[in-house]
């Protein structure tokens, strides 16, 4: 099982198959945000229209899960395959970077090494596991993800006090570690823009003397965190670390049609960070490409938290422990 690679693996898969593959659409992806942003509306003009019956709160849990799943979005467009155009892909890649509550700059450039250097404990580091890499506190830092609110509770852990850090010019470990030093300057002012947002929310809010403003564009990141939290956690959790194999460090899994939909297909996680130019919308057919080259792929969600929970109860104990994948043709790495 000692896998040492100097680069990432790559399943063999047909050239021109997977040319056709990448190939990305404009109209593909204009289609998935405007019922992604047309589902949030609705939901949000139903949260509006029952404001002040237990109905409200019903509405706005929906408006916030949905509100949640603008990360997806974000992550396509940074990798900019959601469209085939640039602006298009710039334009929403900044709209989904607020409502994720990531500042854009930061962000763009850790994910770079996130995929460059998937779950790494070393030089670079991958700051972009969700549950960090201090596995002994994984069960913890997974119920602070999962339960509404939790992230303000415990804010020093959240991405917002971060922001508000760059914001007063403090470099913090990822801005100097992550970030280009002449980017460094962008991160602090787009950090800046962020907290003016912020507080001209909460403005507006007192001002009107409603919770309206805050809940519809300030809060949902928090209250409607849940549904988006339980299905990205399954990326990485549990796997081997600092091992230049996918098979080894990604999950990937299958999901119903309304949960891929929203997750812009990231459930096929192993095969978009194996290949990161394919579009979303052409992972599953990617995937079916390359399956008898990978792990068994877990079968929904279920099936994924069967091995993830006894692995992360065990690393919290064993921080050298990990899930251990049965990987096809392990001979030819």
């Amino acid at each position: 099982m000692e896998v040492k690679l100097d680069k990432w693996h790559k399943c063999q898969i047909d050239i021109k198959v997977l040319k056709e593959l990448s190939t990305k659409s404009d109209l593909k992806g204009l289609q998935h945000v405007s019922v992604f942003f047309g589902l949030l509306i609705i939901s949000g003009l139903l949260a509006y229209q029952t404001w002040g019956t237990w109905w409200s709160a019903f509405w706005f849990l929906i408006y916030g899960n949905i509100y949640c799943f603008a990360n997806p979005l974000w992550h396509e467009t940074g990798h900019k395959t959601a469209f085939k155009s640039k602006f298009l892909n710039e334009f929403f890649y900044y709209i989904s970077s607020y409502l994720a509550n990531f500042e854009p700059t930061r962000w763009r450039y850790t994910h770079f090494i996130h995929h460059g250097n998937t779950y790494s404990t070393e030089n670079p580091f991958d700051y972009e596991i969700e549950y960090g890499n201090n596995l002994k506190e994984t069960p913890k830092n997974l119920l602070i993800n999962l339960i509404p609110f939790m992230e303000i509770v415990f804010f020093k852990r959240s991405v917002a006090y971060e922001i508000i850090l760059h914001a007063l010019g403090i470099k913090t470990k990822v801005m100097q570690n992550g970030i280009p030093e002449n980017k460094q300057a962008k991160a602090i002012f787009y950090s800046r823009v962020y907290v003016a947002i912020w507080l001209a929310i909460i403005l507006w809010s007192i001002l009107s003397a409603s919770w309206l403003p805050v809940l519809f564009f300030l809060l949902p990141k928090y209250y409607g965190r849940t549904l988006h939290k339980f299905v990205s956690f399954t990326q990485h959790a549990g796997l081997a670390r600092n091992i230049k194999d996918h098979r080894l460090t990604t999950r990937e899994m299958y999901l119903n049609p309304i949960l891929s939909f929203l997750y812009w297909k990231m459930e096929y996680h192993l095969t978009h960070h194996m290949f990161p130019t394919v579009p979303s919308y052409n992972l599953d057919k990617l995937h079916h490409h390359i399956k008898d080259q990978l792990p068994r792929t877990n079968e929904g969600l279920i099936d994924a938290y069967k091995e993830i929970i006894p692995t992360i109860m065990k690393q919290s104990k064993d921080e050298d422990y990990f899930l251990k994948k049965d990987i096809p043709q392990l001979q030819n790495v």
